[in-house]
């Protein structure tokens, strides 16, 4: 009984802690929006880019959702073109919601970008093991999800380290992507995590699927947001029911619409040659 009281209480505050509080206002599309929109007309020649994928088979269903892997080393090589968005999930992992999202994303044929709670990884990671090993990229999201914003410069950056560490454990797999709890960040944070080789996660479409609705409301909001836009990064959050439940109406209705999702890469910055003097 203790060790369920335990595991409940454990489950309750990750999910009070997802982005959810009365401290700071919800992550809104109107700030963080740091994806860089590629030129008009401009074709897959970004650098480290592989071809888009024509499409792929899977339960015998040809699927057309799957787009290009894109190779980065910082925000700024985000670059997605027209009617291109990048799947995003915050929080997790979580048993029961977020191995549900990934059934849904291998149902597609798609990958997205896991940003875990160094917490939540390390309570469950064989779950985090298997969201690496299907071939997601993966990012932390601190330690136990406190707003950096709040705490000293040194305080932040060992809650960056140690969720880092964390998720790096539980994964077995190089953490090089990171996202800001409540998108609180500074540029001095910024730089420091550049410095240790990890890409920040803005965010472009906010399905604000921490809102107590219904998966139908999410749905409809994303929808409406990346239309929109025509591209972005979408946050979303695998510790949510309505969000397992939503995602596959969500992803129908964008390949229907001619939409790709891009998978994410990391490559580690080539650092300059310094030529020595004669």
């Amino acid at each position: 009984m203790h060790r369920f009281a335990l595991y409940a209480g454990l489950l309750l505050s990750a999910a009070l802690a997802g982005c959810q509080t009365t401290k700071q206002p919800a992550p809104d599309t109107t700030i963080k929006t740091s994806s860089i929109l590629a030129p008009e007309g401009s074709k897959n020649t970004i650098r480290g880019d592989t071809a888009e994928r024509s499409g792929s088979v899977v339960s015998g269903k040809q699927h057309h959702l799957a787009g290009r892997t894109m190779t980065v080393s910082s925000i700024r090589d985000i670059q997605l073109q027209d009617k291109e968005v990048i799947l995003s999930f915050d929080d997790g992992p979580i048993p029961g919601r977020t191995d549900r999202v990934l059934a849904t994303l291998d149902e597609f044929g798609v990958k997205g970008a896991f940003m875990m709670v160094g917490e939540m990884a390390t309570l469950h990671p064989d779950l985090a093991r298997k969201v690496a090993a299907d071939g997601n990229a993966i990012g932390s999201h601190t330690y136990k999800h406190d707003n950096l914003s709040a705490l000293t410069f040194d305080m932040a950056m060992a809650e960056v380290v140690r969720g880092q560490a964390a998720v790096t454990k539980a994964t077995g797999v190089d953490v090089n992507f990171f996202r800001f709890p409540y998108l609180a960040d500074s540029s001095k944070l910024r730089s420091a995590i550049g410095i240790r080789n990890m890409v920040v996660m803005d965010v472009d479409v906010d399905s604000k699927d921490y809102f107590n609705t219904t998966p139908a409301a999410v749905t409809e909001r994303t929808l409406d947001l990346v239309y929109k836009r025509g591209r972005g990064i979408i946050l979303m959050h695998d510790i949510h029911k309505r969000t397992a439940t939503m995602l596959p109406t969500l992803l129908s209705k964008l390949e229907a619409d001619g939409y790709k999702v891009v998978t994410l890469k990391f490559q580690k910055p080539v650092a300059p040659t310094v030529m020595a003097s004669l």
